[in-house]
């Protein structure tokens, strides 16, 4: 039976976590008195009273979340979620924008996307550009992790949501006992780099403002920037390699910074052979772009083509999204390079968006291991990950998951060319949201706005469909999921028990996706 009621409470007290995080801006608002006070403060209220009157009704129940009401829960809450950061975006007068331009950019910044329909971005008032940068950084670790961590006394199974919420192979892997102290671990981590970034910032030149709110979407991997240049406003090549630094490390596996940092041991990143294929693929993608700019006229010096180069490799490889430069105006070999090095992503555990570098390495494994079949068939032949021999299951949910990915990519991309775009705006903009990249190419090289309201909903969809790593949603969009929901309402004892019985048959079926994905 679908626990409705624990989904709705979780929902209420997320909203109200939510709710809270707007006091920050509010009080920017204030103090600078840039004229949206009011609209922050009509904003908190809001959702406040929106949260409780969710969680009210419901602040009894004690059921315990399972698998299915957890992806429910996550789903439900980062829809209703952009919905509610969209509401400062639509109030706010210094926008005249509308709702679908609203919804994009919230939808945009909490999945850490960084796509933006907003233009003049220097000239917003001051408490929205810190609102966009929050929005990236609550969405860059996960609010729903947050709440776990920090509120335990929401007396439902927190593992649940924690799986359904996390990207990458590793939901199932605690770092600490108790999945609370996981959380917490994690945010420490989060915190920590953030303030670290920030200070880096400051220290190379940034204002305190643009430290603080540039480390929040280079932490969460998100690209938001609160001018319109990015990080070509700075013209500061101390700031561009800051930022290279940071980018890398929000990239890595934050299992590794937590090991590393509590056992006061860095070995634990020269073990793992996951980062060491992310930093190759940073390096070999880097070589090439720089000396395809160096052999061109893209720059007046060889010094000016590395930078750009490098950070704008890093950039699109973490799924970052900020910019130095117009890159889409250099030789097509190089965006599309750096494209495709977007779709491998960051490693898992991490808040870099793509397929994860940890699943490429083992959908390669795989063929390299089919080829060695076919010339030795009798052959034991075992896939290994960090010296530790993979599971077969493990390796089919990967190809299971990449070839969701591959139809999820082509069904998208003909959806977005039946809105009337272009054959590569179509391809780069679901390419840059469904791997929560941001910049594309095409009608959106510079920004989304000048794409009709069908494509920006077709973007948000798969921005969240990438946030989520598609089997959280694509599992709500299948017609059993909600059979058997339906199933076990029914009055009659004998109906219900076939459909737990049919439940728990779907759950077994799906549990090596849940301890994947």
């Amino acid at each position: 039976m679908m626990h409705y009621r624990a989904v709705l409470k979780v929902v209420g007290i997320l909203f109200v976590l939510f709710s809270i995080t707007l006091l920050v801006p509010l009080l920017i608002a204030y103090f600078s008195n840039d004229g949206l006070f009011l609209v922050f403060l009509l904003s908190f209220v809001t959702l406040l009273v929106a949260g409780f009157v969710i969680w009210l009704p419901v602040r009894r129940n004690r059921d315990q979340l399972r698998a299915r009401d957890g992806f429910l829960t996550v789903a439900a809450f980062w829809i209703s979620l952009a919905l509610a950061g969209s509401l400062p975006l639509y109030m706010s007068p210094e926008l005249h924008i509308g709702f679908t331009d609203s919804f994009f950019e919230s939808m945009s910044g909490l999945t850490t996307t960084g796509a933006t329909v907003l233009t003049n971005i220097d000239d917003l008032p001051l408490s929205l550009k810190y609102y966009r940068q929050q929005l990236q950084w609550l969405g860059g670790m996960g609010i729903i992790v947050l709440a776990v961590a920090v509120m335990p006394m929401l007396g439902i199974g927190g593992m649940e949501l924690y799986r359904a919420e996390m990207p990458g192979l590793h939901k199932n892997t605690k770092l600490t006992p108790r999945i609370k102290e996981t959380a917490q671990a994690l945010w420490y981590i989060y915190l920590g780099l953030t303030v670290i970034c920030a200070l880096a910032y400051w220290v190379a030149g940034m204002s305190v403002f643009d430290a603080i709110t540039h480390s929040y979407s280079t932490i969460a991997i998100g690209g938001f920037s609160t001018h319109e240049d990015s990080f070509a406003q700075f013209d500061s090549v101390k700031i561009m390699y800051v930022g290279v630094i940071f980018m890398i490390l929000a990239g890595m596996n934050f299992a590794l910074h937590f090991r590393a940092w509590h056992k006061r041991d860095i070995r634990a990143y020269f073990n793992d052979n996951e980062l060491k294929v992310y930093l190759c693929i940073l390096l070999v993608t880097g070589v090439l772009v720089c000396a395809v700019l160096a052999m061109g006229d893209q720059f007046e010096n060889t010094g000016d083509s590395i930078h750009h180069g490098i950070f704008q490799v890093v950039s699109m490889a973490t799924t970052s999204g900020f910019t130095t430069t117009d890159f889409s105006a250099w030789p097509l070999f190089v965006p599309a390079l750096m494209l495709v090095a977007s779709i491998i992503g960051g490693c898992t555990g991490s808040t870099a968006g793509g397929l994860k570098v940890v699943r490429v390495m083992l959908l390669y494994k795989q063929g390299r291991r089919e080829l060695l079949q076919l010339i030795h068939p009798n052959a034991l032949l075992l896939i290994r990950l960090n010296n530790i021999p993979m599971e077969d299951r493990v390796v089919h949910s990967v190809w299971g998951f990449f070839a969701l990915y591959a139809v999820s990519f082509v069904v998208l991309a003909l959806v977005m060319l039946a809105t009337g775009v272009d054959l590569v705006t179509a391809y780069s903009t679901v390419t840059a949201c469904l791997n929560n990249l941001g910049p594309a190419l095409g009608e959106a090289a510079a920004n989304y706005s000048t794409l009709a309201s069908s494509s920006k909903w077709v973007l948000a969809f798969t921005m969240l469909l990438g946030r989520l790593e598609l089997l959280t949603i694509l599992i709500l969009l299948s017609p059993s999921y909600w059979r058997d929901w339906i199933d076990s309402c029914h009055p009659n004892q004998e109906l219900q028990a076939a459909a737990g019985q049919r439940s728990r048959r779907c759950t077994a079926a799906l549990q090596p996706w849940f301890s994947i994905f």
